[in-house]
């Protein structure tokens, strides 16, 4: 089964006066829907574009996988494990809050920055914060959220160029850029498709484009 779930659909947040745009895929705060928790382990899926100077000041995470694709400009991260670093388009970050970490996250450069940070939740609950970022990942790459029992891929395709979407009990696609065709629909940059129990599906470039794809289990996870 497919679902597709457009951009214009996402949950609307941030703060227009300190230059935050939020949109979220999943129930938030005031946004709250009890049909749209959660997909498998995904627990946020949120496009998020701040101006230059502004940011999320320091705010605490426990028991989430955090990962944050930066689709344009410098992502400046700080953390109270002591971690300080630029983030940028090509680099993906994951922080695993874990028992309880503290972190900023701002644009310190001088344009905008648009990234994709998504929340997973954790097969189990409690231990040590840790925190990585991949430079340059390559297409193709898997990368694994083992705490989440997920695998990341990123695919980018040019017009006309075919992937095949993993076999899994659970799959999830958001397009960064361009456009995309899944089976019958085509995607355009913001939308997403869930995918339950496909098999033999692919995505199509209908035009540059590029695409992050998340392949997950059967079961929620649960602490």
């Amino acid at each position: 089964m497919i679902q597709v779930r457009r951009g214009h659909e996402r949950y609307p947040g941030g703060d227009a006066e300190a230059g935050i745009a939020s949109l979220h895929a999943f129930s938030f705060g005031p946004h709250f829907d009890p049909d749209n928790l959660r997909f498998g382990a995904l627990i946020a899926c949120n496009e998020e574009r701040l101006a230059a100077g502004s940011g999320f000041d320091e705010h605490p995470h426990r028991d989430t996988e955090i990962v944050t694709w930066v689709v344009e400009g410098e992502l400046t991260h700080r953390d109270s494990a002591g971690h300080e670093t630029t983030v940028r388009p090509g680099d993906l970050q994951r922080l695993s809050s874990a028992g309880g970490v503290r972190h900023v996250e701002r644009n310190d450069g001088a344009g905008p920055l648009r990234f994709v940070q998504m929340w997973l939740a954790p097969l189990a609950f409690g231990g040590e914060p840790s925190y990585e970022v991949v430079r340059g990942i390559a297409d193709g790459t898997p990368y694994a959220v083992a705490r989440a029992g997920a695998l990341l891929h990123l695919r980018r395709l040019a017009e006309g160029e075919r992937t095949a979407v993993p076999d899994a009990a659970r799959a999830y696609v958001h397009v960064v850029r361009g456009a995309v065709r899944l089976g019958g629909e085509r995607l355009e940059a913001g939308d997403e498709a869930r995918i339950t129990d496909g098999a033999g599906l692919e995505l199509r470039g209908l035009t540059a484009s590029e695409c992050l794809v998340w392949e997950m289990g059967a079961e929620p996870a649960h602490g």
